[in-house]
């Protein structure tokens, strides 16, 4: 079995060399071969230029393809997956699309494994890692109220005046601002056209406590099935958000106003230059730090008091072995790879997995990657 590793970006290269170094079969696929070469030529010659007709001729039924591709590439690699019986696997969000692949993918015993990056991917586990926790203790009461929150953030280890660095392109960072976001504030929906509209303080439990700035995005409610609150459970609180740094609000302030007044063609030419002025300006210097925080906190309450309350704090930072953000998106959709090849993922449509034998595994690799990794028991 061959695994196709497509994309060979910032975010991609320790996954892959992992893969590698284990001795996998592996074949690169990248748009441009050259700068493969230069990523993991080192360790590997089966290195090809990017061509889903020419990917499709090499692959095999039980095969895995990994797309570290832009998110449309997905679906259509996905689908030539299913029609070859072959797995697929990638960090991004499950599109609509992706998941009307669900039964077509059961039927030909395929996994298609999703959402095992960073974010979404360890902070899932973390959820199931906590709500398995929860549901085993003593404090464990179908009618406790919970509180869930989630915030991650890739910031610059060292501050800068605009309180932020780019890693890539910032388009994606700019359109991401004009999108809406849904979660569950004392009790009910709420619901946001933009980011700055709600933001918030949150006060991290690092080792030397630190408060960021937090907001929430895209929908969060459907993750509270997907990390199997019951339906009739008192949920006061769940948010999945953006972690920044203190100060980022003030700072990005006129870029907020800016975006507001964009619409049509015209607006989203801007967008394309604010985004390669932002990348001249703040872009990380080669072999600067970044840093990734990531909490994941549950609260249960009875009766107004705390009874349950445990938070997953995550701290890591870019060094020798490279960039924060690229060990901890690639290295998860390394292990998932793995265990679709182990077949211990089910066939489907499946985000970051809920077993506690993998979550339980993958956590104990990720707290290799971070400088700081603990559950912190905030009534112990």
């Amino acid at each position: 079995m061959t695994i196709h590793w497509c994309g060979t970006g910032l975010s991609a290269i320790p996954g892959l060399r992992r893969l590698l170094e284990a001795g996998h079969e592996i074949t690169v696929w990248n748009r441009t071969t050259d700068k493969a070469r230069e990523a993991v030529g080192d360790l590997t010659d089966k290195i090809k230029a990017f061509d889903i007709d020419t990917l499709g001729t090499e692959l095999a039924k039980g095969d895995v393809v990994v797309s570290m591709l832009p998110g449309d590439w997905h679906v259509p690699l996905a689908e030539l997956c299913i029609s070859k019986e072959a797995h697929f696997v990638s960090s991004s969000y499950i599109a609509p699309e992706m998941k009307a692949l669900d039964d077509k993918a059961r039927a030909a015993g395929v996994a298609c494994v999703n959402e095992v990056g960073l974010d979404p991917g360890i902070d899932h586990l973390m959820a199931h890692a906590l709500i398995a926790d929860y549901r085993a203790s003593k404090a464990y009461d179908a009618g406790n109220t919970l509180s869930f929150i989630s915030y991650c953030g890739g910031i610059p280890k060292e501050p800068n005046p605009f309180r932020y660095k780019f890693s890539w392109s910032p388009l994606g960072v700019l359109k991401a601002l004009r999108s809406p976001s849904r979660s569950i504030r004392d009790f009910a929906p709420l619901d946001v056209a933009r980011p700055w509209d709600a933001i918030s303080s949150y006060d991290a439990p690092l080792p030397t406590p630190e408060s960021f700035e937090v907001y929430p995005n895209r929908d969060s409610i459907p993750f509270m099935e997907d990390y199997k609150f019951d339906p009739d459970w008192s949920v006061k609180q769940f948010v999945r958000g953006t972690l920044r740094l203190n100060g980022w609000t003030e700072a990005w302030d006129h870029v907020f106003k800016e975006i507001e007044t964009l619409s049509g063609p015209e607006g989203e030419a801007r967008l394309k230059d604010m985004s390669d002025q932002f990348w001249d300006e703040n872009a990380y210097d080669e072999g600067e730090a970044d840093r990734v925080v990531l909490c994941v906190g549950l609260t249960a309450e009875k009766d107004g008091a705390e009874v349950w309350h445990k938070t997953y704090v995550m701290d890591a930072w870019g060094d020798d072995r490279g960039t924060a953000m690229s060990r901890l998106v690639s290295i998860p959709v390394s292990l998932a790879v793995e265990s679709v090849l182990n077949r211990e993922i089910p066939a489907g449509v499946s985000a970051a997995p809920s077993d506690p034998k993998l979550f339980t595994r993958w956590l104990s690799e990720i707290d290799t990657l971070a400088q700081h990794l603990e559950i912190v028991d905030h009534l112990a």
